[in-house]
């Protein structure tokens, strides 16, 4: 079940998966495609191609698709990085890698940057800090990749497209 709809199986191959599953599935193939395409109304549309489409006003040299996860209860989802040094290592931002298993998808976690590049600390308190959250402009891609099922989402939110040398 995805996006509070439930499975309509009509039979054992015909599965029918969230919303969530679709936009993370769709962002995989935009991030694979090089399709020249006009802007839309949204500019952070999910759908949007081609990869670069939420940058304006330059589409070139991006490589991934920034985005968040909400869960059920409508809190963003989080996973941890590793850091060489102590310091922040929670974040809410991702970029697919795979998508595979119907609805299963691999996540990389992304660590978020200030406009001066450095790592901002999006817990206190153990919750994610909203105030700290709107100071984030820059990403950086981790090592750290989690495994997740797309159906356990509610939504899901377009960010940016941005560089991260992922291809080079």
């Amino acid at each position: 079940m995805g996006c509070g709809r439930g499975n309509n199986d009509v039979g054992e191959h015909h599965k029918s998966h969230g919303c969530v599953c679709e936009v993370v599935r769709a962002i995989l193939e935009i991030q694979n495609a090089a399709v020249e395409d006009e802007c839309t109304r949204c500019t952070t549309n999910c759908f949007l191609e081609p990869l670069g489409g939420i940058v304006s006003p330059s589409r070139n040299n991006v490589d991934t698709r920034v985005f968040t996860l909400l869960n059920k209860d409508g809190s963003p989802f989080f996973a941890t990085f590793k850091t060489a040094t102590p310091g922040p290592c929670v974040s809410i931002y991702f970029r697919v890698e795979d998508v595979f298993d119907g609805c299963c998808a691999t996540l990389r976690v992304l660590i978020p940057r200030d406009a001066a590049g450095n790592t901002v600390n999006l817990i206190c308190d153990g919750k994610i800090d909203f105030n700290e959250v709107c100071r984030v402009s820059r990403f950086l891609a981790s090592d750290s990749c989690v495994t997740v099922d797309l159906d356990c989402f509610c939504a899901v939110q377009c960010i940016d497209d941005v560089d991260l040398g992922i291809c080079d």
